[in-house]
């Protein structure tokens, strides 16, 4: 039966195998609630173990997008299993919770167990970075559904926050922006990104015309920055009104999330300098600047909203994060 499914192009030995290779990287992400074994039915996670005393518990889903096109492209695997917690752990955290768990599910035509194992690892370091377990996942060969050498990924992270902490809060006029840097386009922007490299008639393996110490490949794949470690100790003190995650619709459509209707966020362009990365994507893809700031982060990767009077010891201990003022709230109309 086993060689008949092998035939049809599904090979069960490649998935055991998969399994055997990235437990002890689940193991590494273990965490209070959880001991990240992997291959039992479904994973278990003791929510008491966290020590919350009225939790809501808040989910988020997402993948790579294109991004993954570039990776299978050049072989660099690694970045992008990063880049699918961050997307998912990112989104949970604008609402003020704790990532506790993850689970991803990775699909191909065939399964080589090199790569799969490659982009787990990823998977796990992106949940050390979270500060939560990779309680388990799927991994689906589907010959037909993918071309081969394809692979598509998809992340489910589950966190908690106290009631009174669920995020966004009240925000008020005349409430401080602050803004996190990106590392880069993160996981947005790339079926973009992919034809601006394709008409410049560039190669991902040359220098980065924006960074030379740097192939093109490298510079676009570096994996989307995590924000749980600065941020988290912050949201738990109630110290923020709102966050937003910078993702897909960029600097127009994701800051007005964090608000309610009657507010907007009134953004100062002029108060961070945009990489020199999306500077290169302007010029050569020859957008415009509503282009650049609906389609990519352009440098911000979390919007935090802030009280006037804490916007100063605010700033100060994310110092070291390079947070800046990047303007403030209005009201609306």
């Amino acid at each position: 039966m086993a060689d008949a499914y092998r035939r049809a192009g599904v090979d069960i030995e490649a998935g055991e195998a998969l399994v055997d290779a990235i437990k002890p990287a689940a193991a590494a992400t273990r965490r209070p609630g959880a001991d990240a074994t992997l291959g039992g039915f479904g994973g278990v996670f003791d929510l008491k173990a966290c020590g919350y005393d009225d939790p809501l518990l808040v989910s988020g889903t997402d993948g790579v997008g294109t991004k993954l096109l570039v990776a299978i492209e050049t072989g660099r695997h690694e970045g992008v299993g990063i880049d699918l917690v961050a997307m998912c752990a990112n989104d949970i955290l604008a609402q003020g919770a704790e990532p506790l768990f993850f689970l991803d599910y990775y699909a191909t035509s065939k399964l080589e167990v090199d790569v799969a194992a490659a982009v787990v690892r990823g998977v796990a370091e992106g949940c050390r970075r979270a500060g939560c377990a990779l309680i388990g996942g799927e991994t689906a060969e589907m010959p037909g559904v993918y071309k081969p050498g394809d692979y598509d990924l998809a992340g489910f992270c589950v966190g908690a926050v106290e009631r009174e902490r669920l995020l966004p809060g009240e925000a008020q006029a005349g409430d401080v922006l602050i803004g996190l840097p990106s590392s880069g386009p993160h996981s947005n922007g790339f079926s973009l990104i992919r034809k601006i490299v394709k008409e410049a008639g560039a190669d991902w393996s040359i220098a980065a015309p924006f960074a030379s110490k740097r192939t093109l490949a490298e510079a676009m794949l570096e994996p989307t920055r995590i924000y749980v470690r600065e941020l988290l100790p912050l949201m738990q003190a109630g110290r923020l009104r709102a966050a937003a995650h910078i993702t897909g619709g960029g600097l127009v459509e994701n800051p007005p999330r964090a608000l309610p209707a009657h507010l907007r966020p009134r953004i100062d362009r002029a108060s961070w300098e945009t990489p020199a990365l999306f500077q290169w994507l302007a010029e050569a893809g020859g957008l415009d600047e509503a282009d650049l700031l609906q389609t990519f982060n352009c440098g911000v990767g979390m919007m935090l909203v802030v009280a006037p009077e804490g916007a100063d010891a605010l700033l100060s201990d994310l110092s070291a994060a390079s947070a800046f003022v990047m303007g403030d709230v209005a009201a609306a109309g």
